[in-house]
């Protein structure tokens, strides 16, 4: 690779809002531009695309399902052939993974979402002829990038590969996520969570806890997903309706981080939260549910937020935070971004594309 810039191809299915997707636009625009030349491939349109790109060169397929752009990835990687694909989520690293038998000159690096094995519990799944190929994706991958230790043992428990391909690396705080400068009024508490509404975000468990906390407060719920029919009528069951707004989609979302007291997350399973890390950067600590996906990477008990076991201790906790707030917005602010700062994981992806292309020149 000496004298040249590395070609990077990021590839998704889509840049609609979501975790996954923010992150990976974020890794397109800040990585080091003096080594790598990077274009991201999208397999969905233009007009869905929910991030500033700031000039990185990005391709459209058009399509509506990755099913249908096979022919065009491999149109694309026969032409253009980049030194590194990057791919991410399930169904796009499967295609990334068979892609790889006809261009091995190029390395191949997944980054997987989700703990899958618990995440399952909480999927529909309907009978899958292409189950093989996807039991045996990894095997094919030149690095597999985990965002947390549980996904990284998860993946041990649930595939077999060469388990040396796998690297940790979390998720960023991206941009915009700068530490409040005071604490809101106190009444009533602010209460916020941000992410899909899906079953395993376990906002079953949340709304329970809600309906009996008997002290003022108002819950945000921001996001959008397939379960916002069931949640609502949970809402409706548990008479919470005149105590929560939700918006199914803002750009403001640091600003809501910052007017809120307590982020609840209430997950089942996580891949490596982002809107946890980002709401403690703010300064607003997080009561979370203990579940595997880095949540017990991210939270220091008493410092940052509280790691809780059961419904009956997240509801004790929360009284006890809201009636004696004692947390310090600059130290749960420096908690999380001495770990997880843009510059240490944009240098951990630099350093771990760099080792592969070195390992190509060999």
């Amino acid at each position: 690779m000496k004298g040249k810039k590395i070609q990077l191809v990021i590839a998704t299915a889509n840049l609609l809002p979501g975790g996954a997707e923010r992150v990976l636009s974020f890794l397109a625009t800040e990585i080091d531009k003096e080594q790598f030349e990077v274009t991201i491939v999208v397999f969905g349109h233009e007009r869905d695309v929910s991030y500033d790109l700031k000039g990185v060169n990005t391709v459209f397929f058009g399509r509506d399902r990755v099913m249908h752009g096979i022919f065009d990835f491999l149109k694309f990687l026969k032409r253009h052939k980049p030194d590194i694909v990057l791919t991410a989520i399930g169904h796009l690293n499967t295609l990334a993974a068979y892609a790889s038998w006809f261009f091995p000159k190029t390395k191949f690096v997944a980054r997987e979402v989700n703990v899958l094995s618990v995440l399952d519990t909480f999927t529909d799944r309907k009978l899958n002829y292409l189950k093989l190929f996807t039991k045996n994706r990894f095997r094919f991958f030149d690095a597999i990038i985990c965002q947390s230790d549980d996904m990284k043992e998860d993946l041990k428990k649930s595939y077999s590969f060469n388990y040396d391909k796998m690297v940790v690396i979390n998720n960023p705080i991206t941009d915009g996520f700068k530490v409040k400068e005071q604490l809101p009024p106190m009444k009533p508490v602010a209460l916020i969570t941000v992410g899909r509404l899906a079953k395993e975000k376990g906002y079953d468990r949340l709304l329970n806890v809600l309906s009996r906390l008997d002290l003022p407060f108002h819950y945000t719920m921001i996001g959008r997903g397939p379960e916002k029919e069931n949640i609502f009528r949970l809402i409706d069951d548990y008479k919470l309706g005149d105590k929560i707004t939700h918006i199914e989609y803002t750009a403001e979302i640091p600003d809501y981080l910052r007017k809120s007291h307590i982020y609840l997350q209430g997950a089942y399973v996580e891949g490596f939260p982002n809107a946890v890390i980002e709401s403690a950067s703010v300064g607003t600590p997080v009561l979370a549910f203990d579940a595997p996906g880095g949540i017990n990477e991210i939270i220091e008990d008493g410092i940052n937020g509280y790691r809780v076991f059961s419904a009956e201790d997240y509801l004790k906790t929360l009284k006890s935070i809201c009636l004696d707030y004692t947390f310090v917005p600059e130290l749960v602010s420096a908690s999380v971004n001495k770990k997880y700062n843009k510059d240490i994981i944009i240098q951990r992806f630099e350093a771990l594309f760099l080792k592969l292309c070195t390992v190509n020149d060999g």
